[in-house]
């Protein structure tokens, strides 16, 4: 009897290689559905992208006239081709330009209103926090719809109000179209970027605040000096969204594209890679181009995190 007693306390030889290779096999079972998302949704569309963009279409027929075509490899041709288009250029200069404004004005507004929101001075917290969150949720197509009717003179309340007290102001014109769409990107985006700098500041210790009080600092300065600090990397990821979503700005052009002819096809860089994939009927140059903007938007994210860490580094 003593002795089946000892066989289940004490599992053989085999039972034990079982268990110890379950182990070893057990993490990557954990990981397998992350790893096999990963593969098949992030990596295997940008090697299909960087494998499109080698090779090009040519016709088939010997002076360029027949009407098959078949695929060649062309190098790095794709990447020249996109390099030298003037519009596909320009629409970096545009991104960035509305970036260099839009970025900072909206992060402004969140910063304060999420500094605002978490201060006693504002009565009927919540509400107000949901009043400011609720353009995020309206789609981004339906809101540029909306303001593209707020722009648009002769139906305009805004144009016909400022054309009332003698300002022609056309929202669509060349020279203001692009701050027009800064303003709805504004518009669109503070809401969710104060929510997350809100969330950011309920976790600084309350402790924080009563101590520089004690030491005779104002709520300006503690907000500056003490809470600003301690939220750097809350505004490092929404600074770094923003800059994304600047560099991929799409939606909002293309639908104001509808009510002005200021908005070319290749307006922005997404816009380009769409219009040389539709209209232009070559997805090698597309693919080109969209390898060229996930470039740019790495180098530019990459930039924004080194000078984080080097002003962290200089606080610490």
């Amino acid at each position: 009897m003593s002795s089946t007693t000892g066989t289940a306390r004490h599992p053989g030889p085999g039972r034990r290689t079982a268990a110890r290779a379950g182990q070893r096999v057990a993490p990557y079972l954990f990981v397998a559905p992350f790893a096999v998302l990963f593969l098949v949704f992030l990596v295997a569309p940008i090697l299909l992208a960087l494998g499109t963009s080698l090779f090009a279409r040519k016709s088939a027929g010997g002076l360029g006239f027949g009407g098959s075509t078949r695929t060649v490899f062309a190098g790095l041709s794709n990447y020249a081709t996109a390099l030298t288009d003037s519009d596909f250029v320009a629409g970096f200069g545009r991104v960035l330009l509305y970036g260099v404004v839009q970025v900072p004005v909206m992060l402004l507004l969140a910063l304060g209103l999420a500094l605002l929101f978490d201060s006693a001075a504002v009565r009927f917290r919540k509400f107000f926090q949901a009043a400011v969150f609720v353009p995020f949720a309206i789609p981004g197509v339906i809101a540029a719809l909306l303001w593209g009717f707020l722009y648009q003179p002769g139906v305009s309340p805004f144009v016909g109000f400022l054309a009332g007290l003698g300002v022609d102001a056309d929202f669509l014109a060349p020279g203001t179209v692009l701050w027009s769409l800064a303003n709805i990107g504004v518009w669109s985006s503070t809401g969710i970027n104060m929510i997350i700098l809100f969330a950011a500041l309920q976790s600084v210790p309350t402790e924080v605040g009563e101590a520089a009080r004690m030491d005779g600092a104002g709520e300006a300065r503690i907000a500056l000096s003490v809470k600003l600090p301690l939220i750097a990397p809350a505004l490092l990821l929404t600074t770094l969204s923003s800059v994304i979503g600047t560099l991929q700005l799409f939606s909002e052009p293309s639908v104001l594209r509808n009510v002005t002819s200021n908005i070319t096809s290749d307006y922005t860089p997404n816009m380009a890679i769409y219009s040389a994939s539709s209209e232009g009927q070559d997805p090698n140059l597309a693919a080109a181009m969209a390898v060229l903007l996930g470039l740019a938007t790495l180098v530019l994210s990459l930039v924004l995190m080194r000078i984080s860490n080097r002003r962290n580094g200089a606080l610490s």
